[in-house]
């Protein structure tokens, strides 16, 4: 996985274990829809007034037909894949709910066989509150 992160530190107000479900849930994600060996990038910068973070993968990529319904439950863009092949349809759902609910938003892009990129993004926080949580990728 190649990471690539801003140098200043992303300072957002969200809940620290609702957005590692979220980083858990697009990584998943990508992980199982891309061939083994390929590069899966991660990146967070700013973005307008808030943070950005974007996962790239280089799968399959999904029909345009399907992207507008990726962040439904239980939809499954391949609904013939049984859940060790393809998940329940829940990952993106929940993600996207999760995201919502701490004010972001999760957009979806997708080219058929050149893969696919999810980006969330969280309001930035000029003032970093001291808290206790801190996430940090490694």
């Amino acid at each position: 996985m190649e990471q690539h992160v801003d140098e200043q530190p992303a300072c957002v107000l969200a809940d620290a274990d609702r957005l590692a479900q979220v980083l858990d849930n697009l990584l998943d994600n990508a992980l199982r829809y891309s061939p083994e060996g390929s590069a899966i990038e991660l990146a967070v910068f700013p973005a307008e007034g808030s943070w950005a973070c974007s996962i790239r993968d280089q799968g399959s990529g999904i029909p345009p037909r399907h992207l507008p319904f990726v962040f439904e439950r239980f939809y499954r863009v391949d609904a013939s894949r049984n859940r060790s092949t393809g998940g329940t349809g829940l990952g993106l759902a929940i993600a996207r709910s999760l995201v919502l609910a701490q004010g972001g938003t999760i957009t979806v892009e997708s080219d058929e066989g050149k893969g696919t990129v999810l980006t969330f993004l969280l309001p930035a926080v000029e003032d970093c509150p001291e808290t206790d949580q801190e996430l940090t990728l490694s």
